[in-house]
């Protein structure tokens, strides 16, 4: 897919200018367990002011767009920014680093992760840790009340589980996670959890799997 070899060049030009980032979301979960289709990559970065003109330096005119003057405003006001690709009509958009604590965190404690692509290629980068994600997920939930949310949480909640990652979830600090978020948010985190359990002392796997 275009998109994904336009955010490959992305992550492997952030790592060749040194840039610290974290992919997060939905395609960060692909590599702990969730197996369904998705197009969302997000990547958050920790850019420097003389960063921006070394990635923009990175993605040339005519057949990129990265300004560096947009990338450098975008991290001022802590607002997403993107990178076009004019020949394959794709773009990639990257989130500055927030300072809040959670966000921090998060981003401090991010894993090594190899990555299979479609066609079979290895691509090795920096991904959110299960635990994070899955609050994250508590989040976006809480906001959409997307189905995709609990399935995602169960998913990466039996990979983990069952002994298929070396990174595991703390289930304490997610469920405290939870629990601030609110009422809703905690019952649908319990049970979650309690499906994940009962579906590996079954011994099922997944469906999709």
């Amino acid at each position: 897919m275009a998109l994904f070899d336009l955010y490959f060049r992305v992550v492997k030009a952030l790592e060749s200018i040194d840039v610290p980032y974290v992919i997060v979301g939905a395609f960060a979960g692909s590599v702990f367990g969730i197996t369904r289709a998705t197009a969302d990559v997000d990547i958050m970065v920790d850019l420097r002011d003389e960063d921006c003109e070394a990635l923009s330096k990175q993605f040339p005119l005519p057949r990129y767009y990265a300004d560096p003057e947009m990338i450098r405003n975008s991290i001022q006001m802590g607002i997403m920014f993107n990178i076009i690709d004019s020949n394959e009509g794709t773009k990639a958009d990257l989130v500055p680093l927030k300072r809040d604590p959670e966000y921090r965190i998060a981003f401090e404690r991010r894993v090594r992760e190899t990555y299979q692509d479609e066609n079979g290629e290895l691509f090795e980068a920096w991904f959110a840790q299960p635990t994070d994600i899955i609050i994250g997920k508590l989040w976006a939930w809480n906001e959409g009340r997307s189905n995709k949310h609990p399935d995602d949480i169960y998913a990466i909640l039996f990979f983990c589980l069952r002994g298929y990652s070396d990174h595991q979830v703390n289930l304490d600090e997610v469920e405290k996670e939870a629990s601030h978020i609110g009422r809703e948010t905690l019952e649908m985190w319990n049970k979650t959890l309690a499906k994940a359990k009962n579906e590996i002392n079954k011994g099922n796997m997944p469906r999709n799997w």
